[in-house]
């Protein structure tokens, strides 16, 4: 009879479900850590055998000492095995504890790799991977030299927050020091880099032994940054099946988690094609699923699901058993999401028999379309933008200062 593992999943935000409900169909106990706030919502409660919470501290944060000092005197009756960050803010939180109480998986060093923008640009430029051009702000002097060798406009942004949140543009050297001056304390927290007018592209993967056994590649219609500062209508679609920028992404992903130090995991990764040179860029990656159901259009397009199949992937790992891919399909899937105006949207406005999925949230609309052909991913995404912005379509405002 296999051994029952413990697995300590830890999610600060409300995601994950399939992998918890994966994870117990494994076979394995799950327990799940997450804030305080959010205990009622519709967690996978069937698949979690304990919940710990944790409460955030006035400015939002939580205290990683008051988690290892409850885990510790959980851990007194209850052993654990592998412990999962299943949120980009909860990697480095996983980590810590992985070291502190010497459980086997990505330890602090690499897991900073997965989580801050600064240390992934100068690992990649390391291994040779093309980046923007870029600064720390640590000390006046080379903030001084960056702008001297620089073409404007550039980004601030900070060095561990995740998606477009804090980032701040600006257009000559006297913006920057401004923002650098403004920033006071907290400039180490930020990075500088160069802005690179391109298409931004996002690749999906499963790393098991080092190597991606499963990779879709993706571009983003509308980036991240747009949708957040320009109150855009959030969109993608998978690209060609083995066309050049299908192939060239598989190669540059590959490259980036081998000199990450990528052994088994789920990975997210962003790349941009340079408008002006039409070469592949390295943005940034993360160590978990991508955020804003790109899960599912993933799954919609290849019927690989990555919450689920990553939860396996770490019960194989922990078994030290061989772990197999299902069969992976090769069709063409695109995602289109939006605030909108009114509390509740008729998903039916999206009526074409490609819908496979339509989001049901409050102050949301989205949808998901699947089709052997590409092109019609790509009209009907553009059909439901225009649906969309006619009668649905609204923006919030992004704060242009950093949060304290």
């Amino acid at each position: 009879m296999t051994k029952e593992l413990t697995f300590l999943c830890i999610s600060t935000y409300f995601k994950g479900n399939e992998f918890l409900r994966a994870c117990k169909q494994a076979g394995n106990r799950v327990f799940l850590l997450t804030n305080k706030k959010l205990e009622h919502r519709p967690w996978a409660r069937e698949a979690v055998d304990e919940f710990f919470y944790v409460e955030e501290k006035p400015d939002g944060s939580i205290d990683i000492q008051e988690i290892i000092l409850g885990l510790g005197y959980a851990m007194r009756s209850r052993k654990i095995d592998r412990i999962v960050a299943l949120d980009d803010f909860d990697v480095e939180k996983a980590a810590h504890l992985r070291e502190h109480f010497r459980i086997p998986g990505m330890g602090q060093t690499t897991g900073r790799l997965f989580r801050d923008k600064l240390a992934m640009r100068m690992k990649a430029e390391e291994a040779g991977i093309n980046v923007p051009m870029f600064s720390s702000l640590f000390n006046d002097n080379d903030v001084f030299e960056f702008t001297q060798k620089v073409q404007f406009p550039c980004v601030v942004k900070p060095r561990s927050e995740a998606s477009a949140t804090g980032i701040r543009k600006v257009h000559n050297s006297e913006q920057l020091w401004e923002v650098v001056h403004y920033l006071g304390e907290r400039r180490p927290e930020y990075l500088v880099e160069q802005f690179r007018p391109g298409d931004v592209y996002h690749v999906d993967s499963l790393t098991v032994g080092g190597q991606p056994i499963f990779t879709r590649c993706s571009r983003y219609l509308s980036t991240p940054m747009e949708v957040a500062h320009g109150g855009g209508v959030f969109r993608s679609m998978t690209v060609e099946v083995g066309s050049e920028e299908d192939l060239a992404l598989k190669e540059m992903n590959e490259q980036v988690l081998k000199a990450f130090g990528m052994k088994f995991s789920a990975s997210h990764t962003e790349f941009i094609r340079d408008h002006e040179t039409g070469k592949f860029i390295f943005l940034e990656t993360a160590s978990r699923v991508g955020g804003a159901h790109l899960a599912e259009m993933v799954e919609a397009a290849t019927g690989i699901n990555l919450w689920r199949e990553w939860a396996n992937i770490e019960t194989a790992m922990a078994r030290n058993l061989e772990y197999t891919l299902p069969e992976v399909q090769n069709t063409y899937a695109g995602i289109l999401i939006s605030l909108t105006r009114q509390r509740y949207t008729d998903p039916m406005i999206f009526d074409d028999s490609e819908v496979c999925w339509r989001m049901d949230e409050e102050f949301h609309v989205g949808v998901i379309v699947k089709s052997e052909s590409q092109e019609r991913v790509k009209e009907l995404l553009d059909k439901y933008a225009q649906v969309v912005f006619s009668g649905y379509h609204a923006s919030a405002p992004v704060p242009d200062k950093p949060t304290n």
